[in-house]
């Protein structure tokens, strides 16, 4: 018996090779039941994941079509800074530049829709490969959505690190630019003043609330690839 992944696989190949062309109607989901002698709840799970990929448009009475201009939908996932540094056949290391609790600055929590009574905690954490700094990183921390975080061991484990194995996350945003570094940053990154940086700010939530922000700005070099 066909499961859902080969009825998947079947139907992208149809796709791809223009058996079925951009446009067109697909078979029913009850006609390509009889088609591959399965159930038509697998052809449908099938068909599901095509369209949450953006192969395939459903709608109701109108059945299902094959994307003229598809729109592949991004997966990404958080990070580990020390996976790229291993990656690259380095060894990892980070230091604890400051660590304190505090207010969150006013348009952070606004972003982040927390209260003026949420209890937050702030950390800067220059990331090495080899010897040689990687990236820098400030980074504010609900505690109501991770607690433990201000009595973790960040010089043993970095904040990036903890987060990840710690605190729940569902969904966030990225926003990647070019952007010159502070005299601050210069310093740690060894670059300097002005200097075009790779950088990053994420904001991350978790289920119930916004889990944390995060700005990491990475050396001079730095080189991001993405799968499509």
């Amino acid at each position: 018996m066909l499961g859902w992944e080969d009825v998947q696989s079947e139907a992208l190949r149809r796709i791809q090779t223009r058996e079925w062309t951009p446009g067109e109607l697909i078979p029913t989901e009850q006609d390509f039941a009889d088609e591959l002698g399965c159930a038509r709840a697998t052809v449908n799970r099938a068909l599901r994941a095509l369209a949450q990929d953006g192969y395939l448009e459903r709608r109701r009475k109108a059945g299902t079509r094959v994307a003229i201009a598809p729109q592949r939908m991004a997966r990404l996932s958080v990070p580990l800074i020390r996976h790229e540094v291993e990656a690259l056949g380095a060894v990892y290391g980070h230091r604890v530049l400051k660590q304190t609790p505090g207010a969150m600055p006013a348009a952070l929590r606004l972003g982040l829709g927390l209260s003026n009574a949420t209890p937050c905690y702030t950390i800067i954490t220059l990331h090495l490969s080899g010897t040689r700094p990687f990236a820098l990183e400030k980074r504010w921390v609900n505690l109501d959505a991770a607690p433990g975080f201000d009595a973790a061991p960040l010089d043993t484990i970095s904040a990036n690190e903890w987060l990840v194995q710690n605190a729940a996350f569902s969904h966030g945003t990225l926003d990647y630019s070019a952007a010159p570094a502070s005299r601050f940053e210069g310093s740690h990154l060894g670059c300097p003043e002005g200097t075009a940086l790779m950088t990053l700010e994420r904001n991350t939530f978790g289920p119930e609330a916004a889990v944390t922000w995060v700005r990491i700005s990475y050396a001079p070099g730095y080189h991001l690839t993405l799968d499509i």
